[in-house]
């Protein structure tokens, strides 16, 4: 079901809800909502899923003092508080990733109480750059976003008028959102260490937009995090190896609900 729920004067969010349990929030990535449509078919089963649409992203409005992570992050807690939700699990991928860390840097009502993070972009490591997605053509995102680019390259030659404006659209929000500095906050990776909460960082191994190495040093930087690689995967493990990702997640939520009892 797809609701439009005002929060500000000039926003409201865009989101689609699914399933019961255990709130669980599903922030997408550059590429849109439906790049994270089969991770929410799978959470649907055993969580109430909340994918809502970043203000931007598919037509949708953002507000002119929209101009970073961190009020979108901010927007999304307001979101949670207004709601009143507790025990939140947000799941972020690459962008979403990022929205995330900033989300749980910010929540000190303790309203979310652990997190996936899937190839998510958002810190400085050094040694370890962001690919500049922007200057990359269709054949260079499909030789560093996949593991398998052949089955993956998209010609644009082939996409319809109107679907290209729209990507041209979002890459443009993604521009103003996170271009500069480019794809981070300086201030992000220090701040980690402070959330607690449990956090899966999951990698695909191949990927080349953020590599594996700049996923361990995020993890590092976490109270209680952990990485996990994903074999012949990308940048979008949960496309490119979905069960293997999915049993990753479930295995993760699994044991951190086992610790949170046994802490009791």
């Amino acid at each position: 079901m797809i609701t439009e729920h005002p929060l500000y004067d000039d926003l409201s969010l865009t989101l689609s809800e699914a399933g019961a349990g255990r709130p669980a929030l599903i922030l997408h990535g550059g590429g849109g909502p439906t790049t994270v449509a089969g991770l929410v078919q799978h959470l649907r089963r055993t969580t109430r899923t909340i994918t809502p649409v970043h203000p931007g992203w598919d037509g949708t409005h953002r507000p002119p003092w929209l101009t970073g992570m961190d009020d979108l992050a901010l927007a999304y807690l307001h979101y949670l508080h207004h709601l009143r939700l507790r025990d939140v699990l947000v799941v972020g991928s690459s962008l979403g990733g990022w929205t995330a860390a900033e989300m749980a840097v910010r929540d000190t009502a303790g309203i979310i109480t652990g997190l996936v993070l899937i190839d998510a972009v958002g810190v400085h490591v050094p040694g370890e750059p962001i690919r500049d997605f922007f200057a990359l053509d269709a054949r260079g995102v499909a030789e560093y976003a996949w593991h398998d680019s052949q089955r993956f390259y998209v010609d644009p030659a082939g996409i319809p008028a109107d679907q290209l404006a729209r990507r041209q659209a979002d890459m443009a929000t993604m521009r103003a959102l996170a271009g500069d500095p480019y794809m981070h906050d300086p201030k992000l990776l220090r701040r980690l260490r402070h959330v607690d909460v449990p956090t899966l960082l999951l990698w695909g191994e191949s990927d080349r937009i953020v590599t594996p190495a700049y996923g361990a040093v995020y993890a590092d930087a976490f109270g209680n995090g952990r990485l996990e690689v994903i074999p012949e995967a990308g940048h979008l493990p949960h496309i490119e190896q979905p069960a293997a990702t999915f049993a990753a997640i479930d295995d993760h939520l699994l044991e951190a609900s086992t610790g949170s009892i046994a802490a009791r």
